[in-house]
């Protein structure tokens, strides 16, 4: 028994530590991402993505480990130094207004981040606060011909809002009141407007976080000046709208947003804005969303070889319309912790276009600096994914699109081909309208807006070399013949080309698409398959259920197949009823660039597109073996586009009953075609292909019911490569969240403790100053006027008293004035809400798509107001713990910082004792003793590595 109790240390040694271990391990699992909660305690300005002593630090990472974004940071500051009359806004509220002016409050975010930096560099505090001045000037931020569309007045209301944060201790007083004020105005106006808005109740769309994060920016500004009644209500009401989104956005199991990649970046600009502001000012943490964990492979999986471009399906430029590169250092710093966002936004950085298509806008360039640098973790190295440098295919499978060869360094055989064919909005919104899901929220497509869609169901893109060969035609009318997809002929009523009918989703006399009703909103598509066998590709798409059933098309069946980096071949199987009254079908095929010529080879009509001295070709053939002409041309967009329009290869081709089988290939500079030929039956349809240095023969299997358990079938010569159906895409809608309205209401009451603290330490600073009466009347402001007097009074006479304790301990009076007051956030709720239940009926009824947006009340469980923690149904305890800076978690955290440290020694005391002194001629009785001991304290370490994980000390 002595033996073996004298062995026992190592494996007790073991087991102590290894728990430990664990704990430490668990401790760095910070659901916070790092970011401190402030917990309502602000020393003044800044205060909305940093404190007045992260600053200097600041300062000193420009030069060194953030050298080369604060260079990008000065770069900027110079240029509007150089030519201040080309960046300062106008004067005149006339030529303010007369144009989208975005630009304005997109340029002031890094010239006040510029001159925080460099606070000592001549000219430019000057026209920072030029600048402002200008702005303030302005009776209204909103555009002349587009009042009814808050957006420019939130680009506006969010950088004029985070200038003055950042640079108000440059500011002299009356700037800073009359700034306030200016700022207190748009935020009033912004969220009026949010009742009655879109954006208030169309989830998901890129306008909510952007108007909504402006709001929240104002707001957070507002209350640090004492204005916390407005700035509760407003916060509250941003909450309420953001947080839906929050839960609606779990639905999106893929990481796309539905809008594409363009309009996608200008909504994660503000969505990841909204992220960081509400863990710090809230703690409030979504950093372990399920969208947020996928969000990475939406930017990695779909830019072109080269990086310079993107798959640009929706309305899109060539790229990101913001950023992409402070999104992706704030994934890596907050989610990823691998050091693929920050490699991935410096590699975009490095191929960023100077000049040319795929610039950066103007008013764009710039708004994303100065949160790009707050973001950046320099201790993540910059590393590539795993499978960095390879061909990868990944689906997205709610927004319903295929990519393969993305984010690839641009060279021969690095070929990027994409693939569109989903619902209406992507599947999470689609099925959240046709499935009746979140009824406490959503009343049909009401509550969504997919305007910014195109009729694009069955579409593809194709990039041989990185070159765009066949390409989205970017931002434009919302026609089918703009995409890459089929029109049938018909004599529809309806159609916006006679005798052609589109897709139902397409709007002829509308910028937006249509989807709001009839046809258009149960529109879809599918993809039936998307996988990859020995370097070949296989994709297919069923896009029927996008186009009028009075067409009676059966199937619309598209086939992708990718034989070859410079080979592709697409075939379109088209099935009708008997009764169908379409003869014809009509194919498009865009490039925004380059212009189309004709071609014909052994009787087989084609076109070619030249890049430099390359050229590559597409020839098409039906199942009889009849190749049609094609319509080549450039179809100009009307004014109000970005874009001018897009060269074009139309394509028409006869149809015949039951179906019909059309066969294109598009073939790269290093592929040489010398024969190309089809013939199918009931169930497939055999392509016999030869290149100068393979035979293909495919056999594509397009029947509903087919003999064999196949997509398609690949004999190139002597090698087999099978596409199995048992490997197809497969379409699950996720279940409803769970009691999804109190976890909004959950998060929604992390809201008013702060703003009680702030109260507290507002009084707390005006004790027996001039400012004291002011201040009260402040925070009283939208009180009963009448008892707003006596408490005043009451609070005045109390602020002369000088108490003691009974224990001789002074009394807080900032706390007693605070507890004397009326619950000031409960009262103006209270009224708010039966004003807006006044004003929402007659809203609703004057414009029943626009209304109607609910008044969110809080669910208050607490019995005392001033408590430190609130709770509601199913809510943790929101603990109030300010940041380092401030008394109450500078306390906590250096006692739990404390014990950890002594009780760390102690433990390693005891064990060094117990294995050096106590090995050998003690009892067992003694050395049990010691091990009890040690594993109570061992449990004391758990604790306290949990306490200071909770403290983040």
């Amino acid at each position: 028994m002595r033996t073996h109790t004298r062995g026992a240390p190592t494996v007790f040694l073991i087991g102590l530590l290894w728990p430990l271990l664990a704990a430490a391990a668990a401790a760095e699992v910070d659901p916070s991402g790092g970011i401190p909660f402030m917990g309502g305690n602000y020393n003044g300005h800044p205060m909305l993505y940093f404190n007045r002593g992260d600053v200097e630090q600041l300062q000193y990472a420009a030069t060194g480990t953030h050298r080369d974004m604060a260079k990008r940071i000065r770069d900027a500051g110079e240029t509007m130094l150089e030519q201040p009359e080309m960046y300062l806004p106008p004067w005149s509220p006339a030529e303010f207004s007369a144009r989208w002016n975005e630009v304005y409050g997109n340029n002031l975010g890094v010239l006040s981040m510029f001159c925080m930096l460099y606070p000592h560099r001549a000219g430019a505090l000057d026209l920072a606060k030029d600048y402002m001045e200008r702005m303030a000037a302005q009776p209204s931020w909103l555009v002349k011909d587009a009042p009814w569309d808050e957006v420019p007045l939130a680009h506006s209301l969010v950088g004029f809002a985070t200038a003055y944060d950042f640079l108000y201790e440059y500011l002299n007083k009356g700037q800073q009141e009359r700034f306030l004020q200016v700022i207190g105005n748009a935020s009033r106006l912004m969220y009026e407007k949010s009742y009655v808005r879109g954006w208030g109740f169309q989830y998901l769309h890129n306008h909510q976080p952007t108007n909504c994060v402006a709001l929240l920016t104002g707001s957070l500004v507002y209350m640090t000046q004492g204005y916390l009644q407005e700035a509760y209500l407003w916060t509250k009401q941003v909450l309420s709208i953001m947080e839906k989104s929050m839960v609606l956005l779990q639905d999106v199991t893929d990481g796309s947003l539905y809008e594409g990649v363009a309009y996608g970046t200008y909504t994660t600009r503000s969505l990841f804005q909204y992220m960081f502001l509400v863990q710090r000012h809230f703690s409030i943490s979504h950093f372990d969303h399920p969208w947020l964990l996928k969000h990475f492979a939406f930017l990695y999986r779909t830019i072109l070889p080269g990086f310079q471009r993107t798959v640009a399906i929706a309305d899109s430029n060539y790229n990101w319309f913001y950023g992409p590169e402070s999104q992706l250092v704030f994934l890596d710093r907050y989610v990823l912790r691998n050091g693929s966002g920050n490699w991935l936004a410096d590699v975009i950085h490095q191929n960023r276009v100077v000049e040319g298509p795929g610039q950066a806008g103007k008013g764009q360039r710039w708004c994303t600096l100065h949160t790009e640098f707050i973001w950046y973790d320099p201790e993540l190295i910059a590393k590539p994914p795993p499978d960095f440098g390879t061909s990868q295919l990944h689906y997205f499978e709610d927004w319903g699109v295929v990519t393969y060869g993305s984010a690839l360094p641009a060279d021969t055989n690095r070929t990027f081909l994409s693939f569109k064919s989903g619902k209406l909005g992507g599947r999470a919104i689609f099925d959240i309208v046709h499935r009746n899901k979140y009824k406490e929220w959503i009343k049909g497509w009401r509550n969504f807006n997919a305007g910014h869609e195109h009729p694009d169901q069955n579409t593809f893109t194709f990039a041989p070399n990185g070159v765009p060969f066949v390409t989205e035609a970017l931002y434009g009318p919302k026609y089918t013949l703009l995409n890459n997809a089929l029109l049938f002929s018909s004599a529809l009523p309806g159609s916006c080309f006679k005798p052609w009918a589109g897709q139902v989703t397409e709007a002829c006399d509308s910028k937006w698409l249509k989807y709001k009703a009839g046809l258009a909103a149960d529109a879809e598509g599918r993809v039936e398959a998307a996988m990859e066998r020995q370097g070949m590709v296989f994709i297919r798409g069923e896009g029927q259920s996008a186009y009028n059933p009075e067409l009676r098309i059966r199937n619309f069946q598209r086939n992708l197949l990718l034989l070859h980096p410079q080979l592709l071949l697409l075939v379109d199987h088209i099935h009708l009823h008997p009764d169908s009254p379409t003869r014809a079908m009509s194919a498009f095929f865009h490039n925004t660039e380059l212009p189309f010529t004709g071609t014909k080879v052994d009787g087989v009509h084609g076109a070619f597109a030249s890049h430099g001295e390359d050229r590559y070709k597409m020839f098409w053939m039906d199942d009889t073996g009849y190749s049609s002409k094609a319509v080549l041309g450039y179809w100009n967009y009307p004014r109000g586009y970005p874009y001018n329009g897009s060269n074009y290869v139309n394509v028409t081709m006869p149809l015949r009953y039951p179906h019909t089988r059309v066969a294109y290939i598009f073939v790269g500079p290093g592929v040489e075609v010398q024969s190309f030929s089809l013939r199918g039956d009931d169930q497939r349809v055999d392509i016999y292909l030869a290149t100068k240095d393979h035979m293909y023969t495919i056999y594509l299997l397009t029947g509903e019911l087919t003999s064999k358990p196949l997509f398609a079938m690949v004999l190139m010569d002597h090698k087999k490569i099978v596409f199995e159906k048992g490997a197809g895409a497969e379409d699950s809608s996720p279940a409803e969240v769970e009691e999804y309205v109190n976890v909004m209401e959950d998060n929604l009451q992390h809201v008013k403790p702060v703003f009680q603290q702030m109260e507290r330490h507002i009084l707390g600073r005006v004790l027996n100053t001039a400012n004291f009466r002011k201040t009260a009347e402040r925070l009283l402001q939208f009180t009963d006027k009448r008892k707003t007097e006596e408490v005043i009074e009451k609070m005045f006479a109390m602020s002369k008293k000088q108490g003691k304790g009974a224990a001789g301990r002074k009394v807080n009076l900032g706390e007693t004035l605070s507890e004397s007051l009326p619950d000031i956030f409960a009262q103006i709720e209270v009224n708010e809400k039966k004003a807006r239940q006044r004003t929402s009926k007659r809203t609703y009824e004057d414009s029943p798509e626009e209304g109607g947006g609910a008044f969110v009340e809080y669910a208050d469980g607490r019995k005392n107001r001033k408590g430190a923690f609130v709770k509601g149904r199913r809510f943790k305890e929101v603990h109030m713990v300010a940041t380092a800076e401030s008394e109450g978690l500078s306390s906590t955290a250096s006692y739990i910082r404390l014990f950890l440290l002594l009780n760390t020694a102690t433990f390693f005391l005891l064990l060094a004792v117990l294995l050096t002194r106590f090995q050998r001629g003690r009892s067992l009785h003694t050395q049990r003793c010691f091990y009890t001991i040690l594993l109570i304290d061992c449990f004391i370490l758990l604790y306290l590595f949990s306490s200071c994980s909770h403290t983040q000390c």
